[in-house]
């Protein structure tokens, strides 16, 4: 089977970081058997430039017709000023709300090796493995209205809403519930429903879908503030994290801190299985664009690489290649190779194309 990618470098660090998913997508299609076509297109602060779009209709139709999408970042200053509805972070969602990607998957893993990266004392996350699911589609991000406006006094007033379907809380508890099964069958189910009706609905369906479908799975509530500050305080009491869509990006966030650096967290985006039998996927490292550092060789490609292992794993059920990209990063990390954001006394600093150059001798070793 021929596996059709459509590739997304967008801004920044973006081209540098596909760069080297696109090295190793060729070591695997050599050494493993994985036979693929790969387009590639704009999106982002790039796309406008050129297009005067973020996401242009034609690239949605590469990414509606293709198996899975390799994500670069998208943003920066320079477009800081553009209207709303212009800004590359719109492109994104757009391929989020038309791909139909409503589970965010978000894996917060400590290698050993950068147990003393962390900020966080090593005890405290050594060993850290935790996975955080998070609702891609509703809430505050795409409620609407969603408005700035000048009222009649002459001061503006900004408004976003909140909004969630019961329909859709129920999908993303039964991702999280059977994640769950495979790991710590123990989900975390994070709202703040004390101030929030979305958080009162949240709560009741998402008992009421464990109730039905998922009683042998541990569920406890958690508010999401109590949450943030369980991640920093007892992070290895978590397994699955079940959540909204924007307590979902600021909790992930917090949470790639513990594992070292932003730069090591990459994320899949699902949406529900075609009637052929495919499960289209979205992969993207969720470090942004980092504009400061971008064309220096000084971005760390990891989280990059580790969404491809992703993707092999959702996508396209490729398991044990999934484990191999894991392998190898987890061997150069053990070597000593370190990007600027996790360099630590004693080991060897490497550009974006030397971390990418040791991760490909280590998967030839692995694969030996």
């Amino acid at each position: 089977m021929t596996y059709k990618l459509l590739i997304l470098p967008g801004d920044g660090i973006g081209p540098e970081i596909m760069d080297a998913q696109k090295r190793v997508l060729g070591w695997f299609g050599k050494n493993r058997g994985f036979d693929y076509t790969t387009e590639e297109d704009l999106v982002g602060g790039i796309s406008y430039e050129t297009y005067g779009e973020p996401a242009t209709d034609a690239m949605m139709a590469k990414a509606l017709a293709s198996d899975a999408v390799l994500f670069g970042a998208v943003g920066g200053p320079q477009w800081d000023k553009l209207p709303f509805d212009k800004k590359p972070e719109r492109g994104l969602l757009r391929l989020r709300g038309d791909m139909k990607l409503f589970a965010n998957l978000r894996p917060a893993l400590c290698f050993d090796a950068l147990k003393d990266a962390s900020t966080l004392k090593p005890e405290i996350v050594a060993g850290l493995d935790i996975l955080i699911v998070r609702e891609l589609t509703g809430g505050v991000y795409f409620g609407q209205p969603k408005e700035l406006v000048t009222l009649s006094t002459g001061e503006k007033r900004a408004v976003d809403t909140q909004i969630y379907y019961a329909h859709e809380i129920e999908r993303i508890a039964r991702v999280a519930f059977e994640l769950a099964r495979l790991r710590g069958n123990k989900v975390a189910s994070v709202e703040k429903s004390n101030v929030m009706v979305t958080g009162v609905l949240w709560r009741e369906t998402v008992h009421r879908v464990h109730a039905a479908e998922f009683s042998d799975v541990e569920l406890v509530d958690v508010l999401a503030d109590n949450c943030a500050m369980q991640l920093v305080r007892a992070p290895k009491t978590l397994d699955v994290i079940l959540t909204d869509n924007l307590f979902g990006d600021i909790l992930s966030d917090e949470a790639a801190q513990l594992t070292g650096s932003i730069g090591m967290l990459p994320s899949a985006s699902l949406g529900a299985r075609l009637p052929d039998g495919r499960l289209p996927g979205f992969y993207e490292p969720i470090h942004g664009s980092a504009p400061d550092i971008a064309g220096k060789d000084l971005a760390n490609p990891i989280a990059t690489i580790l969404s491809f292992g992703m993707c092999l794993k959702y996508t396209f059920g490729r398991v044990d290649d999934a484990v191999l990209i894991d392998k190898a990063v987890e061997r150069v990390l053990a070597e000593g190779y370190r990007t600027g954001d996790i360099m630590q006394p004693g080991m060897t600093k490497v550009g974006t194309k030397g971390m990418t150059d040791a991760i490909l001798k280590a998967l030839d070793k692995l694969n030996g």
